[in-house]
């Protein structure tokens, strides 16, 4: 067997063994009062000026215009696969609520437990706690839509997500199973 033959095969091994489920079945579990965790629509760059501030958009990353067409086809695909939606939360960054507006107008409430702990790794607990016991609440009807940073997502679920991405979670005594991950 060659080397790249085996790097292959471990691969294959690595994916179907590491809990990755196939994307139907996240769309399938929203279907039925899932959660998904969203990481805002494509927003260049990479964290935030020195001087952002909450509520003013101009000292924030934003979404382009590649962010704001993701951020509709994630409402277009839920539509599509005729996933009804619950609620919408957000973080209350000017790229999240506007992911969240884009997708679901109308429907996006500001949720300071899902703000970006980038900058300030010391609220991260503070965050993923306060977090998981809203995640915990949630018991539909519908879907649970949370759009947020990738720091919480990966706190909350240990997944690292691109933008745009979702990851479908259930919650269960405190302990967050991830069912898989979607796309728009």
């Amino acid at each position: 067997m060659t080397f790249r033959v085996a790097l292959t095969f471990l691969s294959l091994w690595i994916f179907a063994t590491s809990g990755h489920a196939d994307p139907g079945d996240g769309w399938a579990a929203l279907k039925t009062g899932g959660i998904v965790l969203f990481r805002h629509a494509h927003a260049p760059g990479g964290g935030d000026p020195p001087s952002m501030r909450i509520g003013d958009c101009s000292t924030q990353r934003n979404l382009d215009d590649a962010g704001r067409a993701q951020a509709r086809q994630i409402g277009e695909a839920f539509q599509g696969r005729g996933v009804e939606v619950g609620a919408v939360l957000s973080s209350q960054w000017c790229r999240t609520l506007e992911t969240a507006e884009l997708a679901f107008p109308g429907r996006a409430r500001e949720q300071p437990a899902f703000n970006s702990f980038f900058d300030d790794r010391s609220r991260a607990s503070d965050h993923t706690q306060a977090a998981l016991k809203i995640l915990e609440r949630w018991n539909g009807p519908g879907a649970l839509v949370v759009t947020t940073h990738q720091v919480n997502i990966y706190g909350l679920t240990g997944v690292s997500t691109r933008s745009g991405q979702g990851v479908v979670i259930r919650v269960n005594g405190g302990a967050i199973s991830v069912i898989g991950t979607i796309e728009p």
